[in-house]
This record gives structure tokens, C-alpha cells and sequence, in this order.
């Protein structure tokens, strides 16, 4: 068995001021505990079952690679990107980075994505799930075809990648694991891990 710590929730007593302090006590205290794993959601507001969407929430890429420096053992993944966030593209550079940068630790959490109102709170498009899942299929597609090293086009229903670069390549061989999250029983939530994949 393995054991994880999910940080759903940035508001603390002291504010923003010490956040970064009092998140690197959290993710030391837990790595050297011996934590398996260190997750954030990849949520731009907060979700209706911890808060108010007006609560503090950090972008999660960048808040792990934070977490990648104050810790040395635990892997670091989303629980999980919805695939709407982010370029399929950039997304599997911004997980190689993450991987190569905390010394093959990374993971990709990804899944349809489910919250319609930060998306469309920030502009970004929110298509309907059907689409989302031929998105996620298609992420996955460029994701694992980058890791593998192979820069031919990809041509796809929804992405076109001309030249799909991604050097340095993750130190994680094949490539970083990936869970998969999907809706299940905490509806609330909205993620809840589904699978995971090699």
C-alpha cells in the first residue's frame, strides 16, 4: 500500500504572506515521513466542496515545482489536470520539466476536466464531454508520442503538432506514469482517481 498527501486547500490563518513557508513545512514534514506521494488539485478556483471559489487556490504546476524543491523523495503529480487547461503540447513539456527537475518524480494526473465555471471564469474554452474525452484520448496520444521521442506531426480531430519536440527527455523511463481521474463517487469533488496506467 501506498500512502499520499492531497493539498486541497491554500487559506491558512497567517495569508498569502506565509503561504510558500507554511506549505514547504507541510510537503517537508510529509516527504520525510515517508509520504509515497505529494498531490495538488489542478484547479484555477476553489471547488464547492472545500470552499468558496473566491479562496485562495495556487496553480498547480507551479506549486509543484515548488514542492519538487523543498522535497527529495516523494513523486508529485495533479489530482488531476483537467485536459481543457493546457496545450496537450505544453502540457507534456511542463510534466517533463517537473520530472527532470525533482530527479524523475513526476507523474501526469490528467482527466476530462469537469468544472465549467473557473473555465469559463478565465476564458478558457469548456466544450461538451464528449469532446472533452476525445481531447483527453488525444492528449494521451501526444503526451506518450513526445515521450517516446518520435517528432513527427501528429494530427488529430481536435490538436496539430508540426514538430513535437521534447528535449531534455523525462529521466522517468518509458515516461512518467499516468493516472487517470474521472468522476466516481465523490461527486463533490469532482476527481477521484480512476486508474492508473504505465
Amino acid at each position: 500500500m501506498q500512502l499520499g498527501l492531497q493539498i486541497p486547500d491554500f487559506t491558512t490563518p497567517d495569508g498569502p504572506g506565509r503561504l510558500g513557508a507554511d506549505l514547504g513545512t507541510v510537503v517537508r514534514t510529509a516527504d520525510e515521513a515517508g509520504f509515497d506521494f505529494i498531490a495538488v488539485m489542478d484547479h484555477f478556483f476553489q471547488i464547492g466542496a472545500i470552499g468558496a471559489p473566491e479562496r485562495e487556490m495556487l496553480e498547480a504546476y507551479t506549486t509543484l515545482g515548488y514542492v519538487a524543491a523543498c522535497t527529495s523523495r516523494a513523486k508529485l503529480l495533479t489530482l488531476v489536470t483537467g485536459t481543457v487547461y493546457r496545450h496537450p503540447g505544453i502540457l507534456a513539456k511542463t510534466v517533463t520539466t517537473l520530472d527532470v527537475l525533482s530527479g524523475g518524480r513526476a507523474w501526469l494526473g490528467i482527466g476530462a476536466a469537469w468544472n465549467e465555471q473557473e473555465s469559463r471564469g478565465l476564458g478558457i474554452p469548456f466544450p461538451p464531454v464528449a469532446e472533452r474525452f476525445e481531447r483527453l484520448e488525444e492528449t494521451l496520444q501526444i503526451c506518450r508520442q513526445m515521450w517516446r521521442g518520435d517528432e513527427s506531426p501528429y494530427r488529430g480531430v481536435h490538436y496539430e503538432l508540426e514538430r513535437p519536440i521534447n528535449s531534455p527527455q523525462s529521466l522517468t523511463k518509458p515516461h512518467p506514469p499516468i493516472m487517470i481521474g474521472g468522476w466516481g463517487l465523490v461527486r463533490d469533488c469532482g476527481e477521484l482517481i480512476g486508474r492508473s496506467s504505465s
